[in-house]
């Protein structure tokens, strides 16, 4: 929940954290404080009560890389803003995995203190029973479990001795005034540095063209190089005072490009499990729109990649997968759906559909509080800061949000699931320019964090103060 305080004039706003497992916020408690100690950029943390389960932290905003990735493309086409915003995340998480790990404590981790041979096992099994199985593919259990214990003897061989985020991916990074903050990292722990730069290229969600993988993992690498000098076990040929040369550089990318793909397919077939689980078992089936991502992933991956392990059933199964016409549905399902937000006064009329299709959604917002009856809110509208921080006060604004974004992502989904290409989503106000404006710029702000979404917005009336 978020809160908010005034101190001196100023306002300070914070997160609210309520949450039982005791384990995981002494992890989240701890690694933040020693982050912020290597002038990481992590959230602040404010207070805390662990045996209420109970913490504050500072609020970063609501704009994930994800969301900001979401504005900043067309298509396959990534605009500057978003990639360089990608760059400024990558050139970090080097300072995360080897100058943060050096003096981690790893005894509060949690489930496990390292991404072990136990780890590798979850992560494997959950992808068989919950993707493969429940997808219908085809599959030898022995033959595929021979399969899992070569690439786990190869997964660990790779260096292990660095800090594992374990879910770096872009909804877990914020972006506060154009600079990435990083959250979510308490189930981290000991690991190879593969994986998480594997989790941020290859998050399906994100779909990212192979060509911008491609230019941010060499700038990761430079920027490793930079950092572990020669004296990592990367370089461990090298003499540990000099620093890393032409050829200590090549040294390192290669070491490291040795198990990275497999280190890919590892992270894929976690995502794909977890998918499996919410979208097929629990039958959650907004989650089974990243799937088509991923398996495009992993069509990329078996045209272009031969691992250094012979893996042959599971390279059947990953066959069967791309093949597989219960997974092609799935697909279609996850087809572009373009919604229409708008924000309108209802003096002027109800907003055009110019799809032809009636209208859609409406939404009444003269029932919450009007930030315009205040003198100090009249030249304002509902994307400045003081009017969002006024209607997110208030109770009744929350709860109308809460309840219009439950409908529609419903509708979303089963728009989706129904081949339906086009969604309208409109709020009116007795004036255009602040109740409905916030309620729009929050759904679109939401909306844009979902696969297959592409969101149109909308403010009539500001629109017309411009002309």
């Amino acid at each position: 929940m978020r809160l908010s305080a005034e101190n001196g004039g100023k306002s300070l706003r914070a997160i609210g954290i309520l949450y039982d497992v005791r384990e995981e916020n002494v992890a989240f408690l701890e690694f933040s404080r020693h982050f912020r100690r290597h002038g990481l950029p992590v959230p602040e943390i404010y207070g805390e009560e662990l045996d209420a389960g109970a913490y504050l932290e500072q609020d970063l905003g609501d704009t994930t890389l994800f969301e900001f990735l979401s504005r900043h493309r067309s298509g396959t086409s990534v605009a500057a803003p978003a990639v360089e915003a990608y760059r400024k995340v990558v050139s970090l998480l080097p300072r995360f995995q080897v100058e943060a790990a050096r003096d981690l404590n790893y005894k509060v981790c949690y489930p496990r203190a390292s991404f072990d041979r136990q780890s590798i096992a979850w992560d494997l099994n959950y992808f068989k029973y919950y993707f493969l199985r429940l997808a219908g593919i085809p599959f030898n259990e022995q033959a595929l479990e021979d399969d899992f214990n070569r690439l786990t003897k190869f997964l660990l061989i790779a260096d292990r001795d660095y800090f594992l985020y374990r879910d770096f991916q872009s909804r877990n990074i914020m972006l506060c005034d154009g600079a990435p903050f990083f959250v979510d990292y308490q189930g981290g722990r000991k690991g190879a540095l593969q994986y998480d730069i594997a989790s941020l290229l290859y998050d399906a969600k994100a779909d990212l063209p192979p060509e911008l993988r491609q230019e941010l993992l060499d700038l990761y690498l430079d920027r490793l190089a930079d950092l572990i000098g020669s004296g990592s076990a990367l370089n461990s040929s090298a003499p540990d005072s000099s620093a890393p040369n032409s050829k200590d550089r090549a040294e390192t990318r290669a070491t490291f490009m040795h198990h990275y793909y497999a280190y890919v397919y590892v992270r894929i077939m976690q995502a794909l499990g977890a998918y499996g689980f919410r979208g097929f078992y629990e039958r959650k089936t907004h989650f089974l729109q990243s799937v088509p991502y991923a398996l495009r992933n992993i069509r990329w991956l078996l045209h272009n990649v031969e691992l250094p392990v012979a893996l042959p059933t599971l390279t059947e199964a990953f066959k069967a997968m791309v093949a597989s016409e219960k997974l092609q549905g799935v697909t279609s399902a996850a087809s572009k759906l373009t919604v229409r937000v708008s924000s309108f006064s209802f003096h002027r009329g109800l907003p055009a559909d110019e799809t032809g299709n009636g209208g859609g959604f409406i939404f009444d917002g003269r029932s919450l509080p009007n930030p315009g009856r205040e003198e100090r809110f009249k030249p304002l509208n509902g994307k400045d800061a003081p009017v969002i921080e006024y209607l997110e006060q208030q109770e009744s604004a929350r709860q109308f949000l809460a309840n219009v974004i439950a409908l529609i992502d419903s509708s979303v989904s089963s728009y989706q699931s129904r081949g339906f290409k086009d969604l309208m989503v409109s709020f009116g106000c007795t004036g255009g320019q602040h109740r409905s404006v916030y309620l729009a710029e929050q759904l679109a702000k939401h909306l844009c964090a979902t696969n297959g979404v592409e969101v149109i917005l909308h403010h009539r009336e500001l629109e017309k103060q411009k002309k």
